[in-house]
């Protein structure tokens, strides 16, 4: 089978990587000429993906993917053509559909007749039928459900484990009809494996959902559910703070329950699922104000970290505070709307000078970011944990001269350090109150 994937990103090219693993041709395709000339030396273009480096280069050396960045021409010679472009959200939440809807336009102009063409990004509901349908069609001549088919797909993976998220979870679809669900189905059989799993209600893998709008809205309320299970998790951390009650230990007794899972706090919700999709429900359902405030709740934390500091050392004016952190999560090298952000601007707005330490970040990765990095054992007032980075599990006091106050977002950092500084644990209160 001849495959075009649309996208070369954290998702994309894993996804061409496993469907050329799996014997098929594949034609990776992204506007940037590096990670295009990076992939076909089978160079990973990011560092971070479980055993991409090593299936990269496999399927480069036995010529089953090839990367460019002409869209047409590889999607006219292809069968399915699978779309990984991201989608950005504004600054107001509202989405960005201007890189989707140019691939779209670029992908309509090679269409084929009998290509089934499918997107795996999270797209607000409705979007598939009513915005990016109409824009092949219109660019190929083509009718869709007659000449071509269009599914959707979404990707329910974790960056930085993609491979093994493949097989865990079921591949879930909605077809803009029958016959494209059914060609969507035959397709994601074909490039994919998925491990045996008890737990589920029926056996693993390729799971139709009956429409486009029904495959859109599971990735959106799975996402938007454990936004809501945060921000109450984080409603139940500021309460446990003022009572001065150890929020853990009530999640454990929570979660000790059948069918109960509470989330842990966090001094905020990075990546690009948890923060951004609730925003591309609320596009379609605009009265959902437990999600709104949900979102509000998580955004806030940022600034709750911050007025922790103050609380406990004073005003911040002319302090260096350090952040632990410019990962959404420990163990990728992902630092889109992650917490950190947000804290170095309240820290600069409060008169503060914030630094940023990350074990995934070079000092030039960092300076060309717009943060100015910090080596552990250098001199600081105070920090804060922000990412839950194995390495951080090893902290010594001697990496942290001059700090006066930890704030630990995360419940992560070891006893060493909780017994030697004033440590505050968001949703704990002071451990070492010397």
């Amino acid at each position: 089978m001849k495959i075009t994937v649309v996208g070369l990103g954290k998702i994309g090219l894993p996804l061409a990587v496993q469907y050329a693993l799996k014997g098929h041709s594949v034609f990776g395709v992204d506007i940037n000429q590096e990670t295009v000339k990076l992939v076909n030396l089978g160079v990973e273009p990011f560092q971070g993906e479980a055993s991409l480096s090593v299936k990269l280069k496999q399927v480069i050396d036995s010529k089953n993917l090839i990367a460019s960045t002409e869209h047409a021409n590889s999607v006219s010679d292809s069968e399915v053509v699978v779309v990984a472009v991201p989608l950005i959200i504004t600054a107001h939440g509202e989405p960005d559909f201007d890189a989707m809807d140019s691939a779209t336009r670029e992908i309509g102009k090679g269409l084929q007749a009998g290509t089934l063409v499918s997107y795996e990004t999270t797209l607000p509901v409705g979007s598939t039928r009513e915005r990016l349908t109409p824009i092949l069609e219109r660019e190929s001549g083509l009718s869709a459900g007659r000449d071509f088919f269009v599914t959707f797909s979404p990707e329910r993976v974790l960056s930085g484990r993609v491979f093994s998220d493949l097989r865990r979870y079921p591949k879930l679809i909605g077809g803009l009809d029958s016959i494209s669900e059914q060609k969507g189905v035959e397709f994601y059989e074909a490039v994919l494996d998925f491990d045996a799993r008890e737990d589920l209600p029926k056996p693993n893998g390729v799971w139709a959902l009956g429409t486009l709008e029904a495959a859109e809205l599971s990735k959106l309320a799975e996402t938007t559910y454990r936004d809501v299970n945060i921000a109450l998790a984080n409603q139940f951390a500021l309460h446990a703070e003022s009572l001065g009650v150890d929020i853990y230990k009530v999640i454990e007794a929570c979660n000790s329950q059948p069918f109960s899972h509470i989330h842990q706090p966090g001094v905020a919700v990075g990546g690009h699922c948890i923060p951004v999709y609730p925003h591309l429900y609320l596009q379609g359902d605009p009265g959902a104000e437990l999600v709104a405030n949900a979102r509000k709740m998580n955004d806030t934390m940022p600034a709750h970290a911050v007025s922790l500091l103050e609380t406990e050392i004073g005003d911040l004016s002319g302090m260096k505070i350090l952040i632990l952190g410019l990962s959404y999560r420990g163990g990728v090298k992902e630092h889109a709307f992650s917490g950190t952000w947000e804290l170095a601007r309240i820290i600069t707005e409060k008169g503060g000078f914030p630094v940023v330490h990350d074990p995934m970040y070079s000092e030039l990765e960092l300076k060309k970011l717009g943060l100015t990095s910090h080596q552990l054992g250098q001199l600081s007032d105070a920090a804060i944990l922000q990412t839950n980075h194995k390495e951080y599990k090893q902290l010594k006091v001697d990496d942290l001269p001059g700090v006066k106050m930890i704030l630990d977002g995360r419940n992560f950092l070891p006893n060493e350090i909780q017994s030697a500084f004033k440590v505050f644990v968001l949703g704990r209160g002071l451990t070492q109150k010397a």
